[in-house]
């Protein structure tokens, strides 16, 4: 399928995009997702690859929030375990090699990505090392593949815009990365749907990452508007999973060994439909 959306950058965490329609009905795609850690050994990449074709299939514009590498093997980093790295990334120029692999890897599917955020692992790397792993893979994948992905900060705005038939509202979607270790109780929900949503005016779509959870929840919010009328406005907040598999069969490691428990794979689709009303969006689960 020929790609149909194109992006326009705003600033370092505002980005539009825009999807061209021709006729109604009609449906697009996106697909959010966070965490792939895709360098480290523990990565589901047969799952990865699945949900990118499948992504590639349906025209998605692809929303990554951070974390796309791990990055956790280098040379001051007192978690380095060499044993962890997969052999392509086993040399001297490590933080190097993970730049440039990575380019070769997604480089078939880089018109379907929209947007590429910063996480907790990436920002680690450039506080420490004075390299920017996101900036660089963004600008290699555009130099030669003629994409147009916009580099995202640690939390974003994206605008999903139908256009060319009538005028209908975007839809807004705000992303942060995440923070904090979540817990085995809450799942974060306290930061993500009971925070967050009160210092984010006017979402529809809220998503965070970070703990490797995955849920959806609704909130609504009620305001007073221009009418004099009392108005309801409905998020769709989101935690997004990872790709990252650290659970495995359970029979050791840090994550069995400190308690954790295994955790969901995967990322979340949204579906737009496109009708002479109006649009309308769907989360629905890519999950393993």
């Amino acid at each position: 399928m020929a790609n149909t959306f194109k992006t326009l950058r705003h600033s370092d965490n505002v980005t539009t995009v825009e999807w061209i329609i021709d006729s109604v009905p009609a449906t697009r795609w996106a697909l959010l997702r966070a965490d792939v850690h895709w360098d480290n050994p523990k990565c589901n990449r047969e799952l990865e690859l699945r949900h990118l074709k499948e992504a590639r299939d349906r025209d998605a514009a692809i929303i990554d929030a951070g974390d796309l590498f791990c990055a956790m093997q280098g040379k001051y980093d007192k978690r380095a375990d060499k044993s962890a790295v997969r052999p392509e990334h086993q040399s001297g120029d490590y933080l190097d090699r993970l730049v440039t692999t990575a380019i070769d890897y997604y480089r078939p599917f880089s018109k379907q990505f929209a947007v590429i955020g910063y996480g907790n692992h990436e920002s680690s790397i450039r506080n420490k090392h004075e390299t920017d792993l996101t900036e660089r893979l963004v600008t290699g994948l555009n130099d030669r593949t003629g994409s147009t992905i916009a580099k995202g900060g640690y939390t974003g705005w994206v605008r999903f815009q139908f256009s060319n038939f009538g005028r209908r509202r975007p839809v807004l979607l705000w992303y942060m990365h995440g923070y904090g270790g979540g817990g085995q109780v809450t799942n974060d929900v306290i930061q993500a749907a009971n925070r967050q949503v009160v210092y984010v005016e006017n979402a529809d779509i809220m998503l965070t990452g970070h703990t490797h959870d995955a849920w959806s929840m609704e909130r609504v919010r009620v305001r007073l508007n221009k009418r004099f009328e009392a108005e309801r406005r409905t998020v769709q907040i989101l935690k997004t999973a990872t790709y990252k598999d650290e659970y495995g069969q359970g029979s050791g490691g840090w994550h069995v060994e400190t308690g954790k428990p295994p955790k969901p794979l995967g990322a979340w689709w949204i579906r737009f439909d496109i009708t002479k009303d109006g649009v309308t969006y769907t989360p629905v689960r890519a999950g393993a």
